[in-house]
Order: C-alpha cells, then sequence, then structure tokens
C-alpha cells in the first residue's frame, strides 16, 4: 500500500510539473469557464431591442410622426432609413439591412377614425422567430391622443404583423441554415490547425524544408484541398436538409456557394494562424475550441445578433461566421443574390487577408 500511493503521487506530481508548464492548457483551464460566463452572462439576451427598421410614410400627418416617434420610444425598433413604398421595405428586408419595415398608408388618418382595422403594418423578417416575438410588443402601440379617449370596443391593434420569409415559425428554417457555417467553422479549422502540426510530429516537415516551396504557396497549397471538402459538405448539409426538413432554397445555387467558397477560405486561414502556434494536434484542438465557442454564440446562429450589447457585437463582427450567417440565411431563406449581400463579403476578404498573412509570416521552414 505504501508503494502504492508513493508511485501514484510520483505520478500526480509530474503531471501538475507538466500542466504548470503547458501555458496553454492552464489558460483553457481559466479561460474557457471565464469565457462561457462572460457569454451567457453579458452577452447573450434574448430580450430583443434596437431591431433596424426602416419607415414608409405615405402619409405624411402629424399622428404618422408621432407613430414613428411611439415605435422608437418603445426601444423595440431604431429607424435607420426611410423609403417611399412597400416594395423599397422588402427590399431591403430581402438585402438584410433591415429586420423591421414600418409601412403607414394614405388613408392612415382615416383608418385610426373608423377603427375597423389595424392603421398600418409591420414587415418582419421571419428568418428568425425572435423577431416577430418582438415585434409582437408593438401590437398594443397607441398614440397620445387615443390614450386620452375611451377604448372602443374590440378596437383593432394599430399594427398589423406582416412575417416574411418563415410565416409558419418553423425553427428548422433559421437553424439549418446558419448551420452549414457552424459545421464549416469546426471541421474547416480543424483540419487546418493541425496540419502543420501533424507534419512536424510525422516528420514530414523535414521533407518540405528541404524542398524550394515557399511559405505562402506551403500555406496556399494547404488549405485548396480543404476548400474542395468544404463544399462537399455544404452540399451534403444542403441536399439533407431540403429532403428531410423541406428547407426552400429562394436565391442561387451558384450564389450560395460562392458566398460558402469565400467563407471557407477565410476559416481554412485561421486554423493554418492556429497550426503555426500549437506545438502538437492536442493544442491545436485546444485553441480551435477556444475560438469556435464564441463564434457559435455571438454570430447570431443561437441568439438574435440585436439582442446583444454593443460591445459583444463589435467582437462578432470580427468573427467569419456572424457575417456568413447573415449570407446564407439570405441566400437561402430571403433569396437574395450575392450582390444584395456583399457587404458581408468584405470583412471575411479583410479576414482571410489578415490571417494568411500572419500564417505565412509565422511559419519557418525550421523544426526548432
Amino acid at each position: 500500500m505504501r508503494n502504492f500511493l508513493s508511485r501514484t503521487v510520483a505520478i500526480a506530481s509530474k503531471e501538475v510539473v507538466q500542466l504548470r508548464r503547458d501555458r496553454l492548457t492552464f489558460g483553457m483551464i481559466i479561460g474557457i469557464p471565464a469565457l462561457q460566463l462572460l457569454l451567457f452572462g453579458y452577452a447573450i439576451n434574448t430580450d430583443v431591442r434596437h431591431l433596424s427598421a426602416a419607415v414608409a410614410d405615405q402619409a405624411g400627418t402629424r399622428r404618422a410622426r408621432e407613430l414613428v416617434a411611439a415605435v422608437e420610444a418603445s426601444q423595440v425598433a431604431d429607424v435607420v432609413a426611410r423609403v417611399d413604398t412597400a416594395g423599397q421595405l422588402e427590399d431591403l428586408l430581402r438585402q438584410g439591412r433591415i429586420s423591421l419595415g414600418i409601412f403607414i398608408p394614405p388613408d392612415f388618418e382615416r383608418r385610426l377614425t373608423i377603427g375597423d382595422r389595424p392603421a398600418a403594418q409591420l414587415l418582419v423578417d421571419g428568418t428568425d422567430p425572435v423577431l416577430l416575438g418582438a415585434a409582437q410588443g408593438l401590437l398594443g402601440l397607441r398614440l397620445a391622443d387615443e390614450l386620452r379617449q375611451p377604448p372602443k370596443r374590440m378596437e383593432p391593434p394599430t399594427f398589423e404583423i406582416r412575417g416574411f420569409y418563415n410565416p409558419e415559425r418553423r425553427s428548422q428554417l433559421q437553424i439549418v441554415p446558419g448551420l452549414i457555417g457552424v459545421i464549416l467553422t469546426l471541421t474547416m479549422s480543424l483540419f487546418t490547425a493541425v496540419a502543420i502540426v501533424r507534419e512536424r510530429e510525422r516528420g514530414t516537415l523535414e521533407l518540405l524544408i528541404t524542398t524550394p516551396v515557399r511559405r505562402s504557396e506551403l500555406m496556399i497549397g494547404k488549405i485548396i484541398p480543404y476548400t474542395i471538402i468544404g463544399i462537399v459538405q455544404v452540399s451534403v448539409i444542403l441536399i439533407l436538409g431540403v429532403a428531410l426538413f423541406q428547407v426552400p432554397i429562394r436565391g442561387s445555387l451558384v450564389d450560395l456557394y460562392g458566398a460558402s467558397a469565400i467563407f471557407i477560405t477565410a476559416t481554412l486561414s485561421l486554423g493554418l494562424l492556429i497550426s503555426t502556434a500549437a506545438r502538437n494536434q492536442f493544442q491545436a484542438m485546444q485553441m480551435t475550441f477556444f475560438f469556435f465557442l464564441p463564434s457559435i454564440l455571438l454570430s447570431g446562429f443561437m441568439f438574435p445578433f440585436e439582442g446583444m450589447p454593443l460591445a459583444a457585437q463589435n467582437v462578432a463582427e470580427v468573427l467569419p461566421l456572424t457575417h456568413f450567417v447573415r449570407m446564407v440565411r439570405g441566400i437561402v431563406l430571403r433569396g437574395a443574390t450575392l450582390a444584395d449581400v456583399s457587404r458581408e463579403i468584405w470583412p471575411l476578404a479583410a479576414f482571410f487577408a489578415v490571417t494568411m498573412a500572419a500564417s505565412v509570416l509565422r511559419f519557418r521552414k525550421r523544426l526548432d
């Protein structure tokens, strides 16, 4: 028994020393719980406020302006654009520039006076069912002069809600397109994160060092096969999504695959950067998970992006998955074109350029 205890304590002491020397593992011990606590306690919020909205006021009256002011005062929506027609509101919704459209018809005053039907319309991006729930909070909105009058019997709400792209509020329509990005983020970054580390552990890096291959050529050559693998994964998810969950693909497949290719290359470049920093495959997987966790929580895949505080939104804008979720939902569910979601392409291109340049600079054609 004494020998058993001494050997056990010796092994435990060795593990403690090894953990103390492994700074990355020690950092993960502290970092992952802290990161989860900050994300769930501070950044994640299902009480959606300050939705981006546009107004089409065809009445142009004082009470119409009061209605828009009342919507902004409720903090449910912030007016970021003003247009002339309901069709322009639908265009902004399709492009993903707004989440809410406020349409005030020319006979707005007469509708208020008669009170037999809603006086205005709310056009809501239904790709995220949570946004429809947030818009429901505006149904009971009343103008100041209406609040001073006794309520009418069976008085209709001020707004009529029109949910676009997912009127049935099926969660699969929200989850499946975003799941493409989530799966690609995990698999693509993980594949390339272990690429150079695996070469080093197997000894094949020595053969690469002796060749005239440049660092940039090595990095680009590493990501090309995985780009093809990523496109195959996109195809598998789309086929299963359509066959099993009846997810409609309203946009062009060419645009969808183009957006996916841009996102895949950006994610692969991140994996290469991780691979140049990790010393073994276990560290590479640790660092990949540390990046994957905030990506899935802050990108808008699970929780509404508009519900997060501004600081969390600024962090999320750096993550490639945030921009791809907007692109893929826009193309698949709203029928947007690649031009409609082009403002999401430039952050991905910038992310790829920075991470690829950092990967090339960090990689040295030497074993030490």
